[in-house]
């Protein structure tokens, strides 16, 4: 039997489109921040991962709206997404590895080289960031406290399949506080494994890299006014016309 660019047989159980080449597990799962105040962040930063990525990807918002079996009962928090992003796992049916970024980033790289990175051995991985904040206060007039392991988990690469991951069910994370998810205090220091901190690289808090791979705007998009203008901006906004960009044919 013929096998496919997977390995697996052309009928293999994960499925593959006609015409299309290339088998659902070689698709790279992603999962983006959604919050309906500031929606072009999330299409921009799509936009982003579909003009650089070198591999399929399959896109899932993470808005509350979408959620039957979850309510948020947290009522802390800046944005809506705070605490479903511990949901990942959950909706991969705890198989296989996923992808989690904030709604406020744009992607410089190929996120098939985030993908790369997934080792086994860890429950999660991620940017281990140890920095206090020059803002008090963020977008939309939000607290921004200094914590430990601050913005650890806005960029998640999930090893969903581990027996830890496996207790974050609704329930689980419902009844969590903020402080628990946020430090991923049901996972082992020992498999929290740590990223390169060009994937989820601060400009507003550290200052421009023109190398960074990941750029995220912690303190606030530069869709919102206050913040139109921090460091590296000019890269969201040239990605944002690129979103909202259609050709157009001539009419005589």
């Amino acid at each position: 039997m013929a096998n496919g660019s997977c390995g697996a047989p052309k009928n293999c159980r994960h499925g593959r489109h006609p015409g299309v080449n290339t088998c659902m597990k070689d698709i790279i799962p992603i999962f983006i921040g959604y919050d309906p105040r500031e929606a072009i962040a999330y299409h921009t930063c799509v936009n982003s991962i579909i003009r650089h990525a070198s591999r399929p990807v399959s896109i899932v918002p993470v808005a509350l709206n979408l959620f039957r079996d979850y309510s948020e009962t947290h009522t802390d928090g800046s944005n809506h997404f705070i605490y479903t992003r511990f949901l990942v796992p959950y909706l991969m049916g705890f198989l296989g590895s996923a992808i989690f970024i904030d709604g406020d980033m744009i992607v410089r790289g190929d996120i098939a080289e985030l993908w790369d990175l997934r080792d086994p051995y860890m429950d999660v991985q991620v940017v281990k960031h140890d920095y206090k904040t020059r803002m008090p206060v963020k977008y939309l007039g939000s607290p921004n406290e200094d914590y430990p392991r601050k913005n650890w988990s806005s960029v998640i690469l999930w090893n969903c399949s581990t027996f830890p991951n496996r207790k974050l069910s609704p329930k689980f994370i419902q009844q969590a506080t903020g402080s628990e998810l946020h430090r991923f205090s049901w996972i082992d220091d020992d498999r929290i494994g740590e990223l390169p901190p060009e994937w989820n690289w601060l400009p507003d808090e550290y200052g421009p890299n023109p190398a960074a791979k990941l750029l995220h705007y912690t303190l606030g998009t530069p869709c919102f006014h206050e913040f139109a203008d921090t460091p590296q901006a000019d890269e969201w906004h040239r990605e944002r016309i690129l979103t909202e960009y259609c050709q157009q044919r001539s009419i005589e």
